[in-house]
């Protein structure tokens, strides 16, 4: 926790090096909404989807996880993987009441170094064509996530391929947390380029960290369709890698307030202070206790 700590210090002070001014564009000046209690509800399976990814794949491919697979007890596991470590745990399913194929990424471990490490890498490179064929050099992203995606992602691939013809569905949600959020957003890129055009997507992550460069979110507005990414508080995550370093926000944000109002804040990195940047505008206003909750009620990583 020391590392990623002081790592997240680093990343916030030379985020604050250049203060950006809010964008003067039409999308960031829309109104910002307040959401429903039906739109907050909605969320509230995927949250536990994605707590559930912190538990160790041996439960997850059973299903017996505790309150994080009783909230979405008729889940059907398909398969699961990683060692927490080099490779975050993840899990992929069908959830026959949403008619999905649930895809979840663990987030960042802090009893495991190398996990860290990997949030401690945040340089810009070029995503492996191999994995992303087709997407221009231009989209960078930051390569410790982009790495630790690798390795998981020919599997979730095949997992998900086997999960839609077995349950005869077109819809995949991809979700996870912190770390897991940064993974879930690359899987996000990654899924459709691999898998038929009839299938639709949706991604629901929660304090997500900035994953790629100002290209990558453009792509990721373009192209990710049904994105979402809930930010708790003052949580400082979603606020690194700083804008300074060239990272970028894709749209899609949902803001938890002091309050508990759920606000909607159209365009990239909104710098209303009802949105997070605006709220937190370095890690020393942030509070990293909000970072795993509560997401209307859901703690991330317990219940395991």
């Amino acid at each position: 926790m020391v590392v990623l700590s002081f790592g997240l210090a680093f990343l916030s002070v030379l985020s604050s090096t250049v203060k950006a001014s809010p964008v003067p564009s039409l999308e960031t000046r829309q109104t910002i909404t307040t959401l429903s209690a039906s739109q907050i509800s909605a969320f509230k399976p995927f949250a536990f989807f994605a707590s559930a990814a912190y538990c160790d794949p041996s439960r997850t491919l059973k299903w017996d996880c505790g309150t994080n697979c009783d909230a979405n007890s008729g889940f059907l596991p398909v398969a699961s993987g990683g060692d927490g470590g080099s490779e975050q745990f993840w899990y992929v399913g069908y959830d026959p009441s949403l008619d999905t194929v649930v895809v979840a990424h663990q987030g960042t471990n802090t009893s495991s170094f190398l996990a860290e490490l990997v949030d401690a890498d945040f340089f810009l490179s070029s995503l492996d064509p191999s994995l992303f064929p087709g997407i221009s050099s231009s989209i960078e992203t930051h390569s410790g996530f982009a790495d630790s995606q690798a390795k998981s992602a020919p599997d979730i691939l095949n997992a998900v391929q086997g999960a839609l013809t077995t349950h005869d569905t077109t819809h995949v949600t991809i979700t996870g947390h912190s770390l897991g959020a940064a993974l879930s957003l690359l899987d996000a890129v990654y899924l459709p380029l691999h898998l038929p055009e009839s299938t639709t997507f949706k991604t629901v992550v929660y304090g997500l960290p900035r994953v790629g460069n100002q290209d990558f979110a453009d792509y990721v507005d373009a192209h990710v369709t049904n994105l979402n990414h809930i930010n708790n508080m003052k949580d400082p995550i979603p606020i690194v890698p700083g804008r300074s370093l060239g990272f970028h926000h894709p749209s899609g944000e949902v803001h938890i307030m002091e309050n508990n109002q759920w606000v909607s804040c159209p365009g990239q990195d909104n710098t209303s202070d009802e949105c997070i940047v605006g709220d937190v505008p370095n890690i020393f206003v942030g509070d990293e206790d909000n970072h795993d909750g509560p997401y209307d009620g859901v703690e991330m990583n317990s219940g395991c």
